[in-house]
């Protein structure tokens, strides 16, 4: 008779074998849920903490800003950081800082329901192309080739010139330009799962094709989502910021750091570099932070 070595035993008497539910259970325990892995990277938290400032400038930014944005001090006019100011003065005597605190909200209105908007829309065409392939999958590819030919920032501007810039405009406008980027990512993450064996078992078991790319595929592609949505939010930070710096964002007098550029940047040969300085190090603060928790989650989730 050949001998069965027995299985290790914990100290409760559980079977800890390879194969055993208690070995797989123990593994899993393991293994750090991603978030936790997230948490202990440096540039996640620092970016994190960025982001939480700027939100919390966009909530409370009437409350802590130290003087009213829109009010203007005619006998400080271009005046240099100093104590009262710690960020000087425009040209109309408006203090920079409190215009950079308030100004914090329209970006992080628009960029986030854009990149909102965007990733839903391209979330749901990328899955049916994915998924249906065919004619279908040719059809709205060549066009969403035919949008990614111009750059974002031209399709932008061109839909704002036409429409006229508001809030609303620049979401929806911003949107739709994310839309074909996200989608084609979303298509290349279906088609890696659509031969896989829990789709054939889900169509044998008789599952509506809408059932089966939003409740079996859309989980499983998520991570590939998450990644694209952050790397766009970076991209429509900078893209709002542009449109304002254009003229066809925000519009004066209210408090935008693109905006603040494009009426301020003349006075850079005055020497009053104060007033396109901060607004910008804002700009590339916010985009940076971004862009630190998206290579965060980039590595977690391929670790």
């Amino acid at each position: 008779m050949t001998d069965i070595a027995a299985d290790p035993l914990d100290p409760s008497g559980t079977t800890l074998g390879p194969g055993s539910s208690a070995a797989v259970a123990a593994a899993a325990r393991a293994t750090p849920a991603p978030w936790r892995l997230l948490v202990r990277k440096a540039t996640f938290l620092v970016g994190a903490a960025i982001v939480v400032f700027w939100i919390v400038c966009a909530i409370f930014g009437h409350a802590i800003a130290p003087y009213n944005p829109l009010a203007q001090q005619l006998l400080a006019t271009n005046a240099g950081p100093s104590g009262a100011h710690w960020f000087g003065t425009d040209p109309l005597g408006r203090d920079v800082l409190s215009r950079i605190i308030v100004g914090a909200r329209s970006i992080l209105i628009i960029a986030p329901l854009a990149t909102i908007l965007g990733t839903v829309a391209g979330t749901a065409l990328g899955l049916a192309m994915g998924y249906f392939g065919g004619s279908f999958d040719l059809i709205v590819g060549r066009l969403v080739e035919a949008v990614l030919a111009l750059p974002s920032i031209i399709i932008a501007f061109l839909f704002v010139v036409a429409v006229g810039p508001s809030t609303v405009t620049l979401i929806v406008i911003i949107g739709f330009v994310f839309t074909p980027l996200i989608a084609r990512t979303v298509r290349a993450a279906v088609l890696s799962e659509r031969h896989l064996d829990y789709l054939s078992a889900a169509r044998l078991l008789g599952e509506n094709p809408t059932r089966i790319m939003f409740g079996e595929i859309l989980p499983n592609v998520m991570p590939a989502i998450l990644v694209e949505f952050t790397v766009r939010l970076g991209y429509a930070v900078f893209t709002v910021a542009t449109l304002s710096f254009l003229g066809f964002g925000v519009q004066p007098p209210t408090p935008d750091w693109g905006a603040d550029i494009a009426a301020n940047y003349i006075y850079l040969t005055a020497g009053y570099w104060w007033e396109v300085l901060f607004p910008a190090l804002a700009i590339a603060s916010l985009v940076i932070a971004v862009n630190l928790i998206t290579d965060s989650i980039e590595q977690v989730l391929a670790s």
